[in-house]
């Protein structure tokens, strides 16, 4: 019994050395656009009937994310919605910090940021058409964690996206 304990023991030990390493050790590239190279890269698109104004106030107003969007947790961002800013919350289950990389009012959004075993890219592109606004969103995802469980990520994602485009249009049209 001791012998299948200390295995189990020295098989956990292992596995968290594995995973703190392959955190400790992995480096992303943070860009403007998402990683075409990504082993989870979805693009998402909707007509919601508003401005492109009112669509940038919703999207740039973090800390009331969760007050609209079900699957958010916990935004908070202190400083003003800018390129170079940071913000924390939490989807998935994941806790994720992001910084914005792009924040041109009323055209375009955007962020990167790791979570656990992961790093994402994230962009928000409003178009004018008429009295309506195209929302388009891009995202790729990558790291060890991803790589490993790439349909899961890619499925969840696709789902997440869905969702945060429905709710934003539900929001913006009210």
């Amino acid at each position: 019994m001791k012998k299948v304990l200390l295995s189990i023991v020295t098989i956990i030990i292992a596995l968290i050395l594995i995973v703190g390493i392959l955190e400790l050790t992995s480096s992303y590239k943070v860009s403007e656009d998402i990683n075409r190279n990504a082993p989870v890269q979805t693009q998402q698109q909707i007509i919601i009937h508003a401005t492109p104004e009112k669509i940038y106030h919703i999207m740039s107003d973090v800390n009331h994310w969760s007050a609209w969007n079900k699957d958010i947790q916990d935004p908070v961002m202190t400083l003003p919605f800018q390129k170079g800013n940071s913000f924390d919350w939490k989807s998935g289950g994941l806790t994720i910090h992001s910084t914005l990389h792009t924040a041109i009012p009323y055209r375009k959004i955007g962020w990167s940021g790791p979570a656990f075993g992961s790093f994402a890219i994230h962009n928000w592109t409003l178009i004018p058409n008429g009295n309506d606004t195209k929302v388009i969103v891009d995202e790729s995802m990558e790291g060890w964690l991803v790589s490993l469980l790439a349909n899961k990520f890619q499925s969840h994602l696709e789902l997440s996206l869905q969702g945060w485009l429905r709710d934003l249009k539900a929001q913006a049209e009210k």
